[in-house]
């Protein structure tokens, strides 16, 4: 129990992501200049999905939730990054990184069923254009997003309390530079491999399942818009599909390189790729894809801005 305690008392000394290179500086530079993009631009996305009525469907109501995690992830870890290199201070607490943990976990596990659940959006979509508006009412949309939530949620309350509770009386230099569960487990002096394995399964899980409902979704997506006999709804119907492809695609990617891959395959510096790429990178890429490839989300914004010119004058 003692040791426990110590755990509790003593803070975490994170490794920093640019300890291990030459050109800190310019780094940092590209960090801070894609995590204020990334903010920016999920914001606005959000703003105009709010104010605009033509945005007011189903896919854009998902897509603004999408928008809400890309916002949160890069505000867990990010911030702290960047004060600690600024200050040259990398500790955190021990409530600070359970706060880190419990909240990558909950936004990373939810975000993950959201995409699988916007791929049912577009299934329905192409495939049930008809039942569209039964099928995907208001509040199947809720419930789709408090489902998300919840799993989260609960997610993250097993690992963070699990995870936490394993004494860490060893080292206290977390190889990372935010407080993750792999990360964490290194430190521990206490025997883990029962529960990294239950780690391994659940992430399996929590990965393969969404990625088969989105697998099955876009395999009858595709096949209908293949039976399709008008160029321009074939067109229509894949630019919608492919964005969300595009952003499956960067999330799961590094997804499943984090948690599918065993540890002894990445190393401590690879992770630190990773982990920036799917926490500020993906969320900073996404509002891209969705509103470049998208022209009612262009014409939204060109709307707002028309209209902030006409008040300035």
């Amino acid at each position: 129990m003692g040791e426990v305690n110590q755990s509790v008392t003593s803070d975490f000394l994170l490794v920093g992501l640019f300890s291990r290179s030459g050109s800190c500086e310019l780094l940092f530079s590209l960090v801070a200049v894609m995590f204020i993009m990334g903010l920016l631009s999920n914001t606005v996305l959000i703003f105009l999905i709010c104010m605009d009525p033509r945005l007011h469907t189903p896919m854009y109501f998902l897509l603004s939730q999408l928008s809400l995690f890309d916002v949160g992830f890069p505000l867990i870890t990010i911030p702290k990054m960047a004060s600690d290199f600024l200050q040259i201070e990398s500790s955190i607490s021990f409530g600070g990184c359970a706060a880190q943990i419990f909240f990558l976990t909950l936004m990373g596990v939810a975000e993950g069923i959201l995409l699988a659940l916007m791929s049912y959006d577009r299934y329905v979509a192409v495939c049930h254009p008809l039942q569209y508006t039964v099928l995907m009412r208001h509040q199947v949309c809720l419930l789709m997003v408090g489902c998300s939530w919840m799993v989260g949620v609960l997610n993250a309350c097993i690992q963070t309390s699990i995870t936490l509770h394993f004494p860490y009386c060893a080292s206290r230099i977390v190889d990372h530079f935010f407080c993750e569960v792999p990360a964490l487990l290194k430190l521990s002096c206490a025997d883990t491999s029962a529960y990294q394995l239950a780690l391994s399964i659940s992430g399996v899980l929590i990965l393969v399942l969404p990625l088969s409902l989105i697998a099955t979704s876009y395999g009858h997506v595709l096949a209908a818009i293949q039976r399709m006999r008008s160029k321009e709804a074939r067109h229509k119907a894949f630019t919608t599909c492919s964005s969300h492809i595009t952003v499956v695609g960067l999330y799961y990617g590094a997804s499943v390189f984090m948690y599918m891959v065993p540890g002894a395959y990445h190393s401590p510096q690879q992770d630190n790729v990773v982990s920036l790429f799917y926490s500020l990178v993906t969320p900073t890429l996404n509002p891209l894809i969705y509103s470049l490839r998208n022209r009612e989300v262009r014409m939204a914004f060109i709307k707002v801005v028309s209209k902030a010119g006409l008040r300035s004058k």
